[in-house]
């Protein structure tokens, strides 16, 4: 039995999520069946986590064990013949039978692209958030600094997450800006449901000075989901990198 490990990118637009769900279009139940089509098995992909309705990846992890003889070099493009072109295997790697792309995981990215020009995109509207208002990109840079650390991110989970632990920690919180693009990029052990999104909406309220970057030690100890600011939409956001 050999565990092979994938590495996807995808366009979330056109899907439900990473999840397998009936009758609704998901990325996981997509790449099972081109899998199964090639290996003649039923197979079962385990991703590191997953991404919601409308979310984008760059570097999603997967992995699913296998009795095909098939070359390993030819994994990705045998794969990729039977998707949809909103899903691509970038990469296909055989690994030790113990690794579990979730249970394995040490570190994710997930960077949120905000349009900050006035008039937004035609092009890229379906990639990235449009806010058209000046920002303060210094005022968010120095907020997103607040966020490093391992805190309890209550304040920063969508009402309804399953989790019981809110107990998270951040390695890195960074705020960018390329020419009309801001880039909001965190990398930590793991989120809650809907905490990228809700931090973006927070930085974002920063920027506009809604927020002050002083007032982020105070929401998190307040754990009140209410003094955060907005969930942004799935849009800009992209699962970037997963570390082991």
């Amino acid at each position: 039995m050999r565990n092979i490990k994938l590495t996807i990118e995808y366009q979330g637009k056109d899907f439900n999520g990473w999840q397998k769900q009936p009758n609704k279009l998901n990325i996981q139940g997509e790449i099972e069946r081109a899998i199964a089509s090639i290996t003649g098995e039923e197979i079962d992909l385990i991703g590191s986590g997953r991404t919601d309705a409308g979310v984008h990846s760059l570097g999603q992890v997967a992995n699913f064990k296998t009795n095909s003889t098939l070359p390993i070099e030819k994994f990705a493009l045998a794969i990729n013949s039977r998707l949809k072109k909103s899903i691509v295997i970038k990469h296909a790697e055989e690994v030790e039978e113990q690794f579990h792309s979730r249970y394995s995981v040490h570190s994710k990215k997930y960077r949120y692209v905000i349009n900050n020009s006035p008039t937004g995109t035609a092009i890229y509207r379906e990639l990235e958030y449009q806010f058209p208002l000046p920002l303060n990109i210094e005022k968010m840079q120095q907020a997103a600094k607040y966020l490093e650390g391992e805190h309890d991110f209550s304040a920063f989970k969508a009402s309804g997450t399953s989790s019981k632990n809110s107990v998270r920690k951040i390695f890195k919180a960074e705020v960018g800006k390329q020419d009309e693009r801001v880039y909001i990029e965190l990398t930590g052990s793991g989120f809650l449901y809907n905490m990228v999104r809700i931090i973006a909406g927070t930085l974002l309220d920063v920027g506009t000075g809604k927020i002050q970057p002083e007032e982020i030690p105070e929401i998190i100890k307040s754990k009140d989901r209410k003094k955060a600011g907005k969930t942004l939409p799935a849009v800009g956001l992209y699962l970037v990198e997963v570390t082991y």
